[in-house]
């Protein structure tokens, strides 16, 4: 998968607020601005890591054409790397809003997708979080690349991750726009009124998933990461039609720190949500 060019530096407006934040502007007090809820504000502090600010990496997008023939399934690779690339410079751009703040960390990170028809069927795609720096020894938690590092985990999770002796590295994701062979007539009108499985459905699927995956494995690896948690696989349609699929992988990959590492017991969540 072709890499997305580098992030374009910081506009004037959100430097001015990033100073703001840190108080490094003239007479300015240091105020931390944050997305965590009041538990996890209070867990990421008993981690060892204050809060610095909210953090955020924009890019609308607009997606290109890709023809090929319908009756194959196969990966719409262009639409694939657009897709991919203005995922990764929204990260970049938030990536680098925590290190003008001189942050070691980005803890909730969400990246979130939106059609934009206000500015002509653009993609718009947007990561947010919060930036934070450990009070002791902050170089171990950076990436081995010297960056902050970026992780989806809840607060509470983050705190869990702490305690059993793991550092996160950063958000790993992997993606894959997949176009579905379409049937013949003939082969629609044997299939009707029947219960039968689609195999080309099927098969695109599989195809798609494990491109995904694959992807997301690719990265962690590149990170220097042991392994990746709560990854997160969805399916979506999109602006491509019935006959084409995305399937986007999203996890935080970790690392085990060396002599660090005490059991956590995890308490019996239920959850109320109807979802």
């Amino acid at each position: 998968m072709t890499q997305p060019a580098p992030a374009s530096n910081l506009t004037q407006a959100a430097m001015a607020r990033l100073q703001a934040s840190s108080g490094s502007a003239a007479g300015g007090a240091k105020l931390f601005t944050s997305d965590l809820s009041v538990d996890e504000f209070l867990l990421v502090r008993d981690a060892g890591f204050e809060p610095l600010g909210l953090v955020m990496g924009s890019s609308v997008y607009h997606v290109g054409f890709q023809y090929g023939n319908w009756k194959e399934s196969f990966e719409l690779t262009q639409i694939t790397a657009a897709m991919y690339n203005a995922r990764e410079l929204a990260m970049f751009r938030l990536q680098a809003e925590a290190d003008a703040l001189g942050a070691d960390g980005v803890v909730g990170v969400r990246l979130a997708i939106s059609q934009n028809e206000g500015y002509g069927d653009f993609l718009d795609f947007v990561a947010v979080g919060t930036a934070v720096k450990a009070r002791e020894n902050g170089a171990a938690w950076r990436t081995p690349a010297g960056r902050a590092f970026t992780s989806d985990l809840s607060g509470q999770d983050f705190w869990k991750l702490h305690q059993a002796g793991y550092v996160p590295v950063q958000l790993v994701l992997g993606t894959c726009v997949y176009h579905i062979a379409h049937q013949s007539f003939r082969q629609m009108m044997r299939q009707s009124g029947q219960n039968v499985e689609m195999p080309n459905f099927t098969q695109a699927t599989y195809d798609a998933r494990e491109i995904a995956m694959s992807r997301l494995q690719a990265e962690a690896e590149r990170a220097q990461a042991t392994g990746v948690v709560g990854v997160r696989v969805t399916e979506s349609t999109m602006v491509w039609g019935e006959y084409g699929i995305e399937f986007m992988c999203v996890g935080t990959a970790v690392r085990q720190q060396a002599n660090n590492e005490h059991v956590v017991v995890a308490p019996m969540v239920v959850s109320l949500d109807a979802n």
